[in-house]
Order: C-alpha cells, then sequence, then structure tokens
C-alpha cells in the first residue's frame, strides 16, 4: 500500500491494488536486447498478443524508499548475482469492469504513474514456476512519485520515458512505441481477468534495462507524471 499524490488535485490516492498484472516484452527494442537479459521466455520474435505476468502487491513501495536486494540471494552462490532496473509506464484502474473494447477503455482508468519493475534475473531464469518469483521480491515494484489523472495526462501514447542510474541516462525511449497500445492492453487483461478499482498494470519497458547494486539511485522519469527517484541497499 502506497500513498500518492494527485497531479493538480488536493487530494492524494492510496494504492492498494487486488492485482498487479504487467507486461512483458511489449517494446520492439527491449525484445532485441533479449541476448544480453539472458532470461527463459525471452525471444526475439514480436508476440502476437501481449505477455502477462503478476507481481504481488508487497512489491509496492513509494518514492524514496529503498529498493532491498533479499539477503537470501548470496545463498545460491550465482556465478553473477543480477537485479535489473525496468521503467515502465503504470495504469491504475478506476472501476470494476471485465471483457471492455479497446474504444472504451479509457474511460476506466483513473491514472497513471511510474513504475520500477525491479526484476531478479537468477530467479527468473532459473525459476521452473517461470517469472513468478523473480518479479514479486519485496520493495520489487516503486511507483509514484504522483498519479496524473486520465483526463490531465493528455495523449499517454505519446510520453518520453526514461531511466537513469546514478544520474547516468540507461533508457530512453517513448510509450508510442509499444507493440500493444493502452486501449489493447486494457482490453485484452480484461478479458482474462476482472479488473477491481486500485489494479495497476504495468505496460512494459523499453531497451537499456541493467543491472543495480547497494549504493545506487533509480530515477524512473516519465513525461508529465515526474519523477521517481529510490536507492538500493542489501539486505
Amino acid at each position: 500500500m502506497v500513498k500518492l499524490p494527485v497531479f493538480n488535485r488536493s487530494e492524494s490516492y492510496t494504492v492498494n491494488p487486488s492485482k498487479i498484472i504487467a507486461l512483458g516484452l511489449n517494446y520492439r527494442d527491449h525484445i532485441a536486447e533479449s541476448h544480453s537479459v539472458k532470461v527463459k521466455g525471452f525471444t526475439q520474435e514480436i508476440p502476437e498478443e501481449p505477455i502477462l505476468f503478476p507481481k504481488t502487491p508487497n512489491v509496492l513501495i513509494g518514492p524514496e524508499e529503498p529498493i532491498v536486494i533479499p539477503a537470501f540471494l548470496k545463498d545460491y552462490r550465482f556465478d553473477e548475482l543480477r537485479t535489473d532496473y525496468e521503467a515502465e509506464l503504470a495504469i491504475i484502474i478506476k472501476d470494476e469492469c471485465r471483457s471492455v473494447s479497446p474504444e472504451n477503455s479509457l474511460s476506466h482508468v483513473l491514472g497513471y504513474t511510474c513504475m520500477n519493475d525491479v526484476s531478479q534475473r537468477n530467479l527468473q531464469t532459473g525459476d521452473r514456476s517461470g517469472w513468478f518469483r523473480g518479479k514479486s521480491l519485496d520493495t520489487f515494484g516503486p511507483v509514484g512519485p504522483r498519479i496524473v489523472l486520465q483526463e490531465d495526462v493528455g495523449d499517454a501514447q505519446n510520453l518520453r520515458i526514461q531511466c537513469r542510474l546514478n544520474g547516468r541516462t540507461v533508457q530512453d525511449s517513448n510509450t508510442i512505441h509499444m507493440i500493444f497500445s493502452i486501449p489493447e492492453i486494457i482490453a485484452f487483461v480484461s478479458k482474462n481477468f476482472t479488473l477491481m478499482p486500485g489494479d495497476i498494470i504495468s505496460t512494459g519497458t523499453p531497451s537499456g534495462v541493467g543491472s543495480i547494486k547497494h549504493g545506487d539511485v533509480v530515477e524512473i522519469e516519465i513525461e508529465r507524471i515526474g519523477v521517481l527517484r529510490n536507492p538500493v541497499i542489501e539486505e
């Protein structure tokens, strides 16, 4: 549960989703770098429909809260311990909905915020059950710095999205480059799962993902939304 201010409003909003649904491989340039990410399920093929995976609500933290790399990972003695940042635009759902059409999908959007889809690559690659554990460790879903409502954001399908690691720009793209558009994403997700008020859909990351370590500072910036800043620590 995270409390965020609402842009251009006097109130704040408590982000407390029943579920977080995230997209994988939704930018062509990220697909092209799949060889460097080295994760099971990443291929060079353009997906025919959105690739979905869950992140559990325990991942949520707010601006300036630390991303914590858990101590138990060292017990595995991985050759290279790798946990990555991923800058993403997150959709927050306004009301209960199911099987909405792309044409009507934006009427079910409360607003948008930044999300860092932090990913533990060793678990994501090695777990037989897939990406679940590597995507859902505590603190692996920073959101913020605020929510911009649907009516205030303008065209959410044309927003610059960046990530900076220790002040250096490592991701720089635009939501216009998504393979599946925001209306298509909402329609597809709602066909599979009933969406509830406050649910989050995270829309995928562009190229430039990379690893984080103790002492790093990650900043996710999305045009018209702001800068989400989080330090990284080891447990």
